[in-house]
């Protein structure tokens, strides 16, 4: 069964603002509890380079990117297993979050991994504010596509664009930026 992405991007200029940390609980529409939360982006030395905020509603997991210092033009996106950010690789953050155990890319006809997302385009200052949603995964704990299982998971931003359909990462190059979500603190 093929499944439908529910997708929205919008870019623009970059004003980083705020810190990191959890920001509390929210109440969507639909009633039940979920999280949200704000945490750092890290570049391969270890800096911070802006913040993801994510937050559940009816319409899934709304991932907001704002960072800076990133090379322009596309790159792959995807959320990775592990909420371990460790540079200069990021290797620490695992594989793609794949608990459905299918191959990767929205072009592959094995299906995708949920933690693939479509590709950012970082502006020529090398700037990007992007908002992702994903019917996919979801921050409430105890299923399977939780981001926040017991080791959490990460956003992992590549060295060059998602092919949407190379297994294992759609040849999206080095690991250059990540964020973690979750995990045991």
């Amino acid at each position: 069964m093929k499944q439908k992405v529910v997708l929205s991007i919008m870019l623009s200029a970059l004003v980083i603002a705020g810190g990191c940390g959890n920001s509390g609980v929210k109440v969507p529409v639909n009633g039940e509890n979920a999280q949200s939360l704000t945490t750092p982006i890290l570049n391969t030395e270890g800096n911070k380079i802006g913040v993801v905020n994510l937050s559940e509603g009816i319409d899934g997991v709304t991932i907001n990117i704002q960072a800076e210092g990133l090379s322009p033009g596309k790159h792959g996106i995807h959320i990775h297993e592990t909420a371990v950010c460790t540079p200069p690789d990021f290797k620490s953050a695992g594989s793609h979050f794949n608990p459905e155990r299918k191959e990767h890319g929205f072009d592959n006809p094995k299906g995708f991994h949920i933690g693939d997302l479509p590709n950012l385009e970082v502006d020529a200052d090398g700037k990007i504010t992007a908002e992702v949603t994903t019917a996919f995964v979801t921050l409430k704990p105890g299923v399977a596509n939780s981001l926040l299982d017991s080791d959490g998971s990460s956003l992992v931003i590549h060295d060059k664009a998602d092919d949407y359909k190379t297994d294992p990462a759609g040849n999206s190059g080095d690991r250059i930026a990540c964020a973690s979500i979750g995990g045991k603190k």
